[in-house]
This record gives structure tokens, sequence and C-alpha cells, in this order.
């Protein structure tokens, strides 16, 4: 395991916290305990993580499954300490969903590109309720479906196809993202 902006003392520091917060008292169990439940965003860095590490820009909320102990904030770097894809990949789309936010905030053009999209995101978007429309002619399930297959795609697509993903990006995915995380970012 590769620990380097959480070595030494700031590493034990985290393993203490998680093992007296966790009902295991060994560190590799007490890993499996935990999930993310919230994700925060200080644009400044001026955050300091459980473990002591300090300027931290996303401030991740995690709980215990078991006795449902809370830790926040801790930062990306210390839950991928806890060596476990499941988390990895929630940090990774987390931090997406902030870089989509920002896009949306500062009012760029949006597209359907790996810059701001990847497959887990989109899925992750569905699960969480942004694809669903007041529009029947339009099923959530339909409008996942087919933004997914426009992110496939390798060749152009047709203006229809074009007029569609934009419409869900503008009437789902931009409203969505601003309600969801409007009060997740710190500024001071």
């Amino acid at each position: 395991m590769h620990y380097n902006s959480c070595m030494g003392s700031s590493f034990e520091n985290l393993k203490k916290a998680i093992i007296d917060n966790s009902i295991s008292k060994k560190w590799e169990d007490a890993v499996l305990e935990w999930t993310i439940i919230d994700t925060e965003e200080d644009e400044f860095n001026e955050s300091k993580c459980i473990c002591g590490k300090e300027n931290i820009k996303y401030l991740h909320r995690i709980q215990n499954i078991h006795n449902k102990n809370e830790l926040f904030p801790i930062g990306s770097t210390c839950i991928k300490k806890f060596d476990r894809a499941d988390l990895n990949e929630l940090i990774n789309i987390r931090e997406k969903l902030f870089k989509l936010y920002h896009a949306v905030d500062n009012r760029e053009f949006l597209e359907l590109s790996p810059d701001l999209f990847n497959r887990k995101l989109i899925k992750y978007l569905y699960d969480e309720g942004a694809f669903d429309s007041d529009n029947k002619m339009y099923p959530a399930y339909e409008n996942y479906i087919f933004f997914l297959k426009m992110f496939n795609k390798r060749n152009e697509k047709t203006v229809g196809e074009d007029k569609k993903v934009k419409a869900i990006l503008l009437n789902n995915i931009r409203p969505f993202i601003q309600k969801r995380l409007r009060n997740k970012i710190i500024q001071k």
C-alpha cells in the first residue's frame, strides 16, 4: 500500500479515529464498516482532515454501517487508505459531480464529453433521479439509456440526437446538479 500525504502520525491519527469509532478493533476489518454519506467541497482548501492533514478540498462524511458513528471531515486521500474499490469509485463520482457543478455554475457550454461525464457518473445520475421528468413521453430509463448510448457513440450525432442530448443536459442534469450541490460548496 502506498501512503503519500497521509504518512506517519497522520496515518496513525486516521487509524485511531477509524478504530475508535468502529466495532472491529483491527484496521483491516474496521475499514469495511464505513460508507460515504455526504461530500462537500472547500473551494479555498482551508479545511483539515481528521488525520491532521490541512488544505483539503473534498470533505467527505463517512458513517459506520453498524453503530452509525460519523466522522467528518475526511479527505479523499485518507479514504483511499481504506483500500476499497467501492469507496474509491464513490470518491471519483462525487469529485466529477463537483466538476460538473462548476461547469453549470460558470455557465459553461455543457456537452456530453469525457471531461464532464463517464459511464459510472451517468449511472449514478440515473440512480439518483437526475433523468426523471414530468414529460411522460420521455421516461427516466429511456433518457438514461439514450444518454449512455450517445456517450458511447463514436461517430457524429444526428441533429435530432444532438438536440435531445442538449435537452436532457439543460432540463434534467443541470437543475439536478444545481439543486443537489448548491449547499455543498464551502465559500468563506
